[in-house]
């Protein structure tokens, strides 16, 4: 696998124990979804109780110049959204539908 987008700086933990403390987070989150939906369900108005949020996140989560590196690629245009791509489209569709009504004549 590459490792171009890999710092040097941070030590990235083993990949077992990345899992391991993503899958503690999704079961805390849940659990405490639960205990909201319980609450509310027992008469607890929904805007009282406190939404669980993440408590930890990745560390690539959190590094802002991959973030600023994402944002730059995606403002990329892209060809299918510019006007003449659509217009060509449409072009190809009123030919193909002169050449079939020319066929049906013939």
């Amino acid at each position: 696998m590459s490792k171009r987008h890999r710092s040097d700086e941070a030590v990235p933990l083993p990949r077992a124990e990345l899992r391991a403390h993503a899958h503690n987070e999704r079961h805390r989150v849940k659990g405490e979804l639960h205990e909201l939906a319980v609450l509310v369900s027992h008469g607890v108005e929904p805007d009282d109780v406190i939404d669980p949020g993440a408590e930890w996140k990745p560390t690539h989560h959190h590094d802002a110049d991959r973030a600023i590196k994402k944002l730059d690629s995606s403002r990329r245009l892209r060809h299918w959204k510019r006007k003449d791509w659509k217009r060509r489209t449409v072009v190809r569709r009123q030919k193909n539908a002169a050449w079939r009504r020319l066929a049906d004549t013939a």
